[in-house]
Formats: structure tokens, sequence, C-alpha cells
């Protein structure tokens, strides 16, 4: 059970320990870092997180957004280098763990109830 010590320890390190506290329903923009020849930019990604995975190093937040008309769907690994911050916008108040049932919706219909009681 050494090497799993090792491992652990190793991931202790990067993880990222300036991240806002995240929930499924909320509005984020995740500062994502692109490389443009020998420059580096950051480009915000705004969008509903619609499912979380897993834990510790390997958290990963979906996030879905419209696009000129067709929904794109990105996924995060958050404890990434390549993500520069992520900033909540606004808390979504909803009853299920994985929003994957806004695929199927349009318009008004895939708004989420905001909510207050969460900082």
């Amino acid at each position: 059970m050494k090497a799993q010590e090792i491992i652990r320890s190793i991931e202790q390190e990067q993880l990222k320990s300036d991240l806002p506290v995240i929930y499924v329903g909320d509005t984020v923009r995740v500062g994502v870092k692109i490389q443009e020849g020998n420059k580096e930019r950051v480009q915000p990604y705004e969008g509903t997180v619609i499912a979380m995975r897993n834990g510790g190093i390997n958290e990963t937040i979906t996030v879905r957004r419209i696009f000129q008309g067709v929904g794109v769907e990105r996924v995060f690994l958050i404890h990434s280098p390549r993500i520069d911050s992520i900033q909540v916008i606004r808390r979504g108040k909803t009853r299920r763990a994985k929003l994957y049932y806004l695929r199927n919706r349009v318009g008004k219909a895939t708004r989420i109830k905001q909510r207050f009681d969460r900082r």
C-alpha cells in the first residue's frame, strides 16, 4: 500500500485550492488557456454546469452553452493547469444531479431557477 500513499501525496500537490464551490445548475465562466503560436491567452467559456464527475484530481465538470443556435458541451478537468480560473456567475436551483434533459430542450425551456441561499 506504499505506492498508493506516494500517488496520493503527488496528487495532493497538484490540487488547486482557490476554486469556488460549484454545484450542478450553476452558470460558470471558465477561463481556458489557449496556445496560439508562441503566445498564450485566456479564453472565457461561459455556460451551465450540467454534470459533475469523480473527485480529487480527476474531478470534471461538463459545461453546456448555446453557440449560434447549436448546443455545445465541454468537459473540463478542473484541477488541470489549462484551466486559469473558474467564476460562478449565478447559482442554479435543481432537483437532480445530472441535467442531461436540457439537451432536448430549446429556448426558454432551458432556464433554471436561480438560487439565493448559497454564497
